[in-house]
């Protein structure tokens, strides 16, 4: 059988391809899967433990068996384009975009009469990592899985939490220092569960969606 693989971040690096194309035994397993890629790269089967995998755009555990015309991707750990466009009053707004966040257009999407707060979170690019002094960050997504899991986040922010409107919003592509990189939002009656919903949303995000990104230092390294 034939699967499609999609590599991200450094794996992509180490496999020197963004895509390819295998061939498996039928009833072979993803682990099958990502064995042959580490016999063909050494470097990539000692990521084995800090890898993890989706199969059709869903995190899939090792031992998945794989089926003919499956899309499977190797990802490395997230960074802790279209969008879907903005939906109806009470829903979400889930969007990947390449341009400035818009922070306040944004907000006012959210707000309605019977709304007595909006909670805001952005996350903005900083001049240094690790007491090294940062020039600008890179980010990179496998964007069809991550505005479904964005999309999940959004969901368990309104039915957990209470919110009655949200937003995930995450810039993709080359960002400045002070540039905003993501911006969560939630608006309730009420301001405690804006503010829970708000931050249940920036941490599941930076656990669980497929983004990453890259560092580049003014000493030159990245």
């Amino acid at each position: 059988m034939r699967v499609r693989v999609l590599f991200f971040g450094q794996l992509r690096e180490i496999v020197g391809r963004a895509e390819d194309y295998a061939e498996l035994a039928d009833g072979a397993r993803l682990e099958d899967l990502f064995a042959n890629y580490g016999q063909r790269y050494p470097k990539l089967a000692g990521f084995r433990h800090s890898v993890v995998a989706s199969v059709n755009q869903s995190f899939a555990d090792w031992t998945s068996p794989l089926a003919m015309g499956d899309e499977v991707a190797f990802l490395p750990p997230v960074s802790g384009g279209a969008g879907i466009p903005a939906l109806a009053r009470s829903e979400a707004i889930i969007e990947l975009v390449r341009q400035r966040i818009q922070t306040g257009e944004i907000s006012s999407r959210l707000k309605a009469p019977e709304d007595g707060a909006i909670v805001v979170f952005e996350g903005i690019v900083r001049n240094e990592s690790g007491g090294r002094r940062t020039l600008y960050l890179e980010y990179e997504a496998y964007e069809a899985m991550a505005l479904k899991q964005m999309g999940v986040i959004g969901a368990a922010m309104r039915s957990h939490f209470g919110a009655d409107s949200v937003a995930l919003v995450h810039r993709l592509g080359r960002l400045e220092i002070g540039e905003t990189s993501v911006l969560i939002a939630a608006s309730s009656a009420h301001r405690r569960a804006a503010f829970e919903a708000c931050r249940y949303g920036i941490d599941t995000l930076k656990q669980t969606v497929p983004i990453w990104k890259k560092e580049y230092f003014e000493d030159g390294a990245v």
